[in-house]
Formats: structure tokens, C-alpha cells, sequence
């Protein structure tokens, strides 16, 4: 794939409600350039502005093993993907990094250097956002206004725990680019 341009916050369009629920986004984190990252596909979040910076907020469950590299590392990088990388996030959201140490490999992505995070981006993304994390929380049953939401979507107590990170920078194809 070509260099992606960068594009500025106020210039970032896309379909938030397909990106998250129908095309996916891969999350990473860790440090790139020392080897010590995951990565995971992720369907629900959002986008947003908090504390006058441009945001987004991911989730990420107990037994995820990308839970201690989000806990551990100061930022992630959220990179969506051409339809033809469907089997990749399938593969990302369904097998753990724990079972296959070179994951990016095994998905048949090629995982690079990011430009403002040490949280690696991929050379296949037709879209990369490069975040620090600036909030961190677990969700909590007594918090839900809607309990039957918690029974279901929360049958064993894995409560997610929740990312918020100030956008630094967006790279992308026109695809994402305001008109």
C-alpha cells in the first residue's frame, strides 16, 4: 500500500458506526520497536472530543491479552483495513498473541513503526490513528442503568476495561477524508 496522507482532525470522515461494528478496527499496543506488542480486533468504541483534544475510547476484556500491554504502555494505535484484510481482523479477534507470538506475521500483516506512538501501525491499513492514553477504567455492574445490558452482555463478571486516548495524529487514504 501507498504512504497514507495525514489528515487533520477536523478533516477525519468516516462511517463511525460501520467502522467500529461492520468494518473493525485493529488495536495495538506495546512498543514496536522493542518487539513487545499485541494487537486484537475491536468492534466497539468511539470517537469524540474530551477535555478539548479529539479522543477515542476502546474496549478490551480481562482475558485479552493485549489487557497488559494496553495497561502497561502509555499509547495504541487503532488501524482499519481494505475488505480483502477480513480474514487478518478474524484472525486478530479470534486467536490470542499468547498462542502465536508473531500474530501480525501469522495474519499475514507486516506491522511497522508508527510516527508519533511506539504502538506499531501496519503497512496493509488504509487508515491509522495514533493515540496516547490519557484515561483508563473497568467497567462496573452497579454502573449499568440497564441491568438486563449487564446480564447479557456480562454473563461471568468479565467486565471490560475501558481506554480513552487523545488523538495525535490520523493517516489515511481520500477514502477518509472530508469532502
Amino acid at each position: 500500500m501507498s504512504q497514507l496522507d495525514v489528515i487533520a482532525f477536523e478533516k477525519f470522515n468516516t462511517k463511525i458506526f460501520e467502522l467500529w461494528a461492520k468494518d473493525w478496527l485493529l488495536l495495538s499496543s506495546g512498543d514496536y520497536s522493542a518487539g513487545r506488542y499485541n494487537m486484537m480486533t475491536v468492534g466497539w468504541g468511539s470517537f469524540g472530543v474530551l477535555w478539548r483534544k479529539p479522543f477515542v475510547m476502546a474496549l478490551v476484556r480481562p482475558q485479552r491479552y493485549t489487557l497488559p500491554f494496553m495497561n502497561e504502555f502509555d499509547s495504541f494505535t487503532l488501524c482499519a483495513f481494505p475488505e480483502q484484510y477480513r480474514s487478518a481482523l478474524n484472525f486478530c479477534g479470534s486467536k490470542s498473541g499468547r498462542d502465536y507470538p508473531d500474530k501480525a506475521k501469522e495474519a499475514g500483516l507486516t506491522a511497522v513503526a508508527s510516527g508519533m506512538v511506539k504502538a506499531p501501525s501496519y503497512e496493509e491499513a488504509e487508515l491509522v490513528i495514533e493515540c496516547r492514553k490519557t484515561y483508563a477504567s473497568v467497567m462496573e455492574e452497579k454502573s449499568f442503568m440497564d441491568p438486563a445490558t449487564a446480564k447479557e452482555f456480562y454473563p461471568d463478571g468479565d467486565w471490560h476495561h475501558i481506554y480513552f486516548g487523545e488523538i495525535l495524529e490520523i493517516r489515511g487514504t481520500e477514502k477518509y477524508l472530508a469532502k
